[in-house]
């Protein structure tokens, strides 16, 4: 098995805004590793959530190449799309997208039970994962009785628990204060370290970047600059 998990070449996306043509991405060159953790930087509307898009394999490029754990996204039929996405890329979403009148641990159990899992092993899985993200014991809160912090850790445990090789995670601390951001990155660098997953996220804040190993910098739909560090506390370039 190859090590590349993403390899993108020369990728474009365009859309149409009434008689003008946004291009979002303009050529993005790009390989992510099995196991990295990368964060996609820069200003609003360089291009971030577009590239995210593409990597969760939500959206597809309008030219250039794609290829996820080896396949042509291009060549893949939808259903083969969509079973990558439910068994292999958890998503975490900075407005959390928990389903409210479920708990904590119900909205954990969700993607499992999706999948068919039966109850008692769904609820043992999303569990663990609860306790995991340190909220064992507001397993039993409907999410509006939770904090951003916790709704979030909620989201993280949600997109782990189906043992995904990838989780995207698009701005997930935009809607939490300056602590609860550092402490939401840090639990995805954890779960990154701990499991091996590879975590891609991005974010408008170059504060966080110390807590991550690669930078990759977005302005006008270009990589403006992709820079490793092998320990954090290292700036953004």
């Amino acid at each position: 098995m190859s090590d590349t998990l993403f390899n993108l070449t020369g990728v474009e996306r365009h859309f149409a805004l009434g008689e003008t043509t946004v291009h979002a991405l303009r050529g993005i060159d790009l390989t992510v590793q099995r196991g990295e953790s990368v964060a996609i930087w820069g200003p609003s509307g360089s291009g971030k959530s577009t590239l995210l898009n593409l990597l969760g394999l939500i959206d597809e490029p309008d030219a250039g190449s794609l290829h996820f754990d080896g396949e042509d996204v291009h060549a893949l039929a939808d259903n083969k799309l969509t079973d990558c996405r439910n068994r292999k890329i958890g998503f975490v979403f900075q407005g959390f997208n928990l389903v409210p009148v479920l708990t904590a641990l119900e909205n954990v159990m969700l993607p499992l039970q999706i999948r068919g899992l039966g109850h008692s092993e769904a609820r043992n899985r999303a569990s663990a994962w609860l306790d995991h993200v340190g909220l064992a014991r507001f397993a039993a809160f409907l999410p509006d009785k939770l904090s951003g912090g916790q709704r979030q850790r909620v989201a993280i445990a949600r997109a782990l628990v189906i043992d995904p090789m990838l989780v995207i995670a698009d701005e997930p601390t935009a809607n939490l204060d300056s602590e609860n951001s550092r402490a939401v990155i840090d639990l995805l660098q954890q779960m990154n370290r701990e499991t091996g997953v590879t975590c891609v996220f991005s974010t408008h804040d170059p504060r966080l970047l110390d807590h991550v190993p690669r930078h990759v910098r977005l302005a006008d739909g270009l990589i403006e600059s992709d820079v490793c560090h092998s320990a954090t506390g290292a700036k953004p370039q």
